[in-house]
């Protein structure tokens, strides 16, 4: 069964002339402002401003930049200048400074105090939890070499010293 793929999905239909019903209202609303004003304004100045409106309406009808058009870009641009901007990936720094003996060193705030640390590395037998490892001092069992036999792949057997890296 063979389905109809439709073509072009990124032109909009014309739907007044060569308009779109876009461009269509763009010009409708600065020709609705236009004749609005020219009741209100001397000629001269309806004038300039009925060129002005007509090219801002003939910008954003036809003028597209990288593809978008431009009321979208207007639009972006500002609220890019008008919004205020937050940059995640400058997060402020979780660390802060601390000056011993004329040097500046960066430590993290949840770290516990320097000088306990060090007096308990200094004076305790007893390994400080989560910073030491256990060390463990082997047995007269634990140095006993252990041997195995295994077979090649040609059949041959053999007999190797095992080593346990645990």
């Amino acid at each position: 069964m063979q389905f109809q793929i439709p073509q072009f999905i990124d032109v909009e239909d014309k739907i007044v002339g060569p308009l779109t019903l876009k461009q269509f209202l763009y010009f409708a609303v600065a020709g609705g402002f236009s004749f609005i004003l020219f009741f209100l304004l001397q000629l001269w100045l309806w004038f300039i401003i009925f060129v002005f409106l007509m090219a801002v309406a003939t910008a954003a009808a036809f003028i597209k930049y990288h593809g978008r058009p431009l009321p979208y870009v207007a639009w972006h641009a500002f609220n890019y200048f008008w919004k205020p901007r937050l940059y995640i990936w400058q997060r402020e720094s979780e660390f802060r400074e601390v000056e011993i003996k004329g040097k500046k060193y960066e430590i993290m705030p949840e770290m516990p105090n320097i000088k306990k640390l060090w007096n308990e590395l200094l004076t305790t037998k007893s390994p400080i939890p989560k910073r030491e490892k256990v060390l463990r001092i082997p047995t007269r069992q634990s140095q006993k070499e252990k041997f195995e036999l295994f077979r090649k792949r040609s059949g041959e057997k053999e007999i190797a010293r095992r080593i346990d890296y645990r």
